[in-house]
């Protein structure tokens, strides 16, 4: 008959993996409490998660914000190459620049046609709407937040604007170009006064031109106009304008002084 061996039992009692792993009192009140904690802990989470989102920024929806906003980063154009800037009609500067907001009446853009938001505006005036489209008023950018602009497109624009809402401006001519007075000597002039036919003074002669310049430049003007002993009026040429003779006898004068 074999002999108990319990000192192998008692080893074999110790290493019982199903036994649990809870020894005192102490670990079990610490379990218990964290079976409660954790899942509460969790639930607090998800509920934040769910219920929380970014505040809204109450300046987000401002005139000035939405209209920064709208403004265009850049523009495709295809077909023929962009008008040289002064040139742009009236037309062409708002459909490129000021219909983004007045096309729809945003950031309160008075709407191309509204009649009744433009008469107001119109009352005050072309000036002080050019000035005002200009400069920068409320939400709208100086000059539409096209910087390219010139003087001339804006009050084109503001003109073309207005008068399709109600007003009757006449849009602001532009300014002749200056009269170029070398091309006039070239085409006309330097028939004479290049080899000094007919005792025309040469360009340049300082000497035969002194006397002429003690005139002055009224009078030397007038005698280029009307004519003078062998030279005809204006040089013979009846297209020039005043002004283009007047070009030519500074630019002659200011090579022979």
């Amino acid at each position: 008959m074999p002999l108990p061996n319990f000192g192998q039992t008692d080893a074999v009692s110790e290493h019982d993996p199903h036994s649990s792993f809870i020894k005192t009192p102490q670990q079990l009140i610490v379990v218990i409490l964290l079976s409660f904690l954790v899942p509460i802990v969790g639930i607090i989470l998800l509920v934040q998660l769910v219920v929380s989102h970014p505040g809204a920024d109450p300046n987000a929806m401002t005139d000035e914000a939405v209209a920064k906003r709208l403004q265009p980063v850049g523009r495709v154009e295809f077909g023929a190459a962009g008008a040289a800037a002064g040139s742009r009609t009236g037309e062409e500067v708002y459909k490129t620049v000021c219909a983004t907001c007045h096309q729809t009446g945003v950031a309160g853009a008075p709407k191309i046609g509204d009649k009744a938001a433009w008469a107001p505006r119109i009352k005050e005036g072309l000036n002080t709407l050019v000035a005002d489209a200009t400069k920068g008023v409320r939400a709208m950018p100086p000059r539409g937040g096209d910087s390219s602009l010139t003087d001339e497109e804006m009050a084109r624009a503001v003109v073309y604007m207005a008068n399709q809402s109600g007003a009757k401006f006449k849009e602001p001519q532009k300014p002749a170009a200056a009269a170029d007075g070398k091309k006039v000597y070239d085409t006309t002039c330097m028939v004479c006064h290049a080899t000094g036919v007919a005792n025309a003074p040469k360009l340049g002669d300082k000497a035969a031109w002194a006397p002429h310049l003690k005139q002055g430049m009224e009078a030397l003007l007038q005698s280029a106009l009307k004519g003078k002993g062998a030279m005809p009026p204006k040089g013979g040429n009846p297209s020039l304008s005043d002004d283009e003779v007047r070009a030519a006898v500074q630019f002659m004068v200011s090579q022979s002084k």
